[in-house]
């Protein structure tokens, strides 16, 4: 049977050939991987499942089961919300996605669906998109929505010398690194509807970079403020109605007949800011003041389950990793420089205790290189053992035996205890650490900065993603201010090869580097979960939680 992309083409051979490898896997993982690559390479969803001999599951409601009213009442952190390209907090792309969009929608089973796009084309060796805009897409304001809008995003997600633009990293195939800017011929537009992207060098991560929470998709004419100022419009179907950062936020529904993609449920949003301990969550759920907590976790998720709400579970690549910053400076000197001194640190902690002690064994345990197991290119080592006694001598070759190392984290329940466990096995193995615990108000001003911290992860669909993203030289997320010629070429070659095969052998060098260099220690990977009063429908898990507000309702 043939399969054929959205646009008529024929699936490309590597596509075809990954389907019969995962039809004959039991592993649900497998699947996964492949849905990712088919739908990336143009496959519809339909397409996808079809491929591995399945029918695609239904997402409809059924006729006249849900219901429009009400008022949905979740907890959640409330942050700023500025320029989206500088987003360094899932939060603030949940409140922004009410009334911005993506272009392309990342789904809980894998797969990559258009969204504000209608499609979007891509030849075999992914050095050229064809990415083509919905018609009849208007913005808030009544201008339509048209590939100007396109070329103006992807123009400014490409501009290295803005602060904080994280963008930049996920589209350097596209940028000229002698101006820092998108290089000369690689954006075309073909026709109001339609945009063209042409490649130096193929880059297999362009459609699933333009689903992460930074590519929020503003108006050709927006200049920088924060989205919850007076007079930004948006595309989705709500709008922010008042906004104070660690109290509240209120976002009402547009009205019938304002949003291109129908009408959503709801009346009104609000996300109510309940501080970061568990515990206070469990009170609101208590006092009847939410319908919906952000995420549970560690002993919550099943105190949360006594309280007889729903229960919803991802399962993920989104992680927690502590890394040493390589160019940071504590009294003078660069402590973690040495890769004898990082080394030394990572031999000291056993992950598999940290997954205990931190999220109550809710995962699985990690091996220190950030490309998860649910990574269509990840490649397996052989297993990382703890080594107190070889930390210790590492740490007496590099003179630093003495040394108190201050290990930074926030103060929320689960990000603070897995830092916790990993400074008791530091402590443990003879090496001095000082605890220092900082507010999140405090820890996210500079969560880049500090010499030794931890640092939770979303997933991305693609483990390339997540090495270009965070530990590629000069990146704005590159926390650990890691740079190595050797990873940094290797990676660029990664990101050229459609093929998820041939690209594990490149990536089994770059897990190798990054253990090598002591880049992180990364105890587990997580299964994130949600809770939520029985009425709420809709309100599921996402693996990079985001919230498809047209999707819930109360049944009430």
């Amino acid at each position: 049977m043939k399969f054929f992309k959205r646009n008529g083409e024929a699936m490309p051979k590597h596509v075809l050939e990954m389907a019969e490898t995962a039809k004959k896997s039991d592993n649900g993982v497998n699947r996964r991987e492949f849905l990712a690559v088919a739908s990336v390479f143009g496959a519809s969803t339909a397409t996808a499942y079809g491929m591995l001999g399945l029918a695609a599951p239904s997402v409809a409601h059924a006729e006249g089961e849900a219901k429009k009213g009400g008022t949905l009442r979740m907890q959640m952190e409330i942050r700023r919300i500025p320029d989206p390209r500088i987003f360094d907090w899932s939060q603030m792309a949940t409140v922004a996605r009410g009334m911005i969009e993506n272009l392309v929608r990342y789904n809980r089973d894998g797969t990559f669906e258009p969204y504000l796009l209608e499609g979007w084309d891509v030849n075999g060796d992914a050095t050229e998109y064809v990415l083509r805009v919905r018609e009849g897409i208007k913005w808030s304001n009544g201008d339509a929505f048209n590939a100007d809008d396109v070329m103006f995003n992807i123009t400014r997600w490409c501009d290295k010398a803005a602060e904080g633009n994280s963008m930049a990293g996920r589209f350097a195939s596209m940028i000229d690194e002698a101006t820092g800017n998108v290089a000369d011929g690689v954006l075309t537009k073909v026709d109001d509807n339609t945009v063209k992207i042409t490649l130096a060098s193929p880059d297999i991560s362009i459609i699933p970079g333009m689903c992460d929470y930074p590519a929020l998709i503003v108006h050709r004419g927006y200049e920088g403020a924060d989205l919850t100022d007076e007079g930004m419009v948006g595309t989705g179907p709500f709008m922010v109605e008042s906004h104070e950062v660690g109290v509240k936020t209120v976002m009402k529904n547009r009205g019938p007949g304002q949003w291109w993609g129908g009408e959503a449920y709801l009346d009104s949003i609000e996300f109510i800011d309940y501080g970061t301990e568990s515990s206070a969550f469990m009170a609101a759920y208590e006092a009847d003041e939410i319908d919906m907590n952000w995420e549970s976790n560690g002993e919550f998720v099943e105190i949360f389950d006594s309280l007889e709400l729903t229960k919803s579970e991802a399962v993920t690549a989104a992680t927690i990793v502590c890394r040493p910053n390589q160019e940071a400076e504590v009294d003078g000197k660069k402590p973690y420089a040495d890769v004898r001194v990082r080394r030394a640190l990572a031999l000291a902690v056993d992950n598999s205790v940290v997954l205990e002690l931190g999220v109550a064994g809710l995962g699985t345990p990690a091996e220190n290189h950030h490309v998860s197991p649910l990574h269509p290119e990840f490649a397996e080592l052989p297993p990382i053992k703890r080594d107190a006694a070889a930390a210790m001598e590492l740490l007496k070759e590099a003179g630093m035996q003495d040394y108190e190392f201050e290990l930074h984290s926030i103060d929320d329940d689960w990000r603070r205890a897995t830092t916790d466990a990993i400074a008791g096995q530091m402590r443990d193995a003879g090496i001095n650490v000082k605890r220092t615990i900082l507010p999140g108000s405090t820890f996210w001003n500079d969560w880049t900065k500090y010499p030794l911290s931890t640092t939770n992860w979303n997933m991305r669909p693609l483990g390339v993603q997540i090495l270009a993203l965070a530990y590629r030289s000069g990146e704005a997320w590159n926390e650990s201010a890691f740079s190595n010629e050797e990873f940094d070429g290797l990676l660029s070659q990664a990101l050229s090869i459609a093929d998820a095969d041939e690209r594990r052998k490149i990536m089994e060098r770059l897990e190798q580097i990054m253990q090598e260099e002591g880049v992180i220690i990364q105890p587990y990977w997580r299964s994130i979960y949600r809770h939520y009063k029985s009425f709420v429908k809709g309100g599921e898990m996402h693996p990079t939680y985001e919230i498809h507000y047209e999707k819930i309702w109360l049944d009430v």
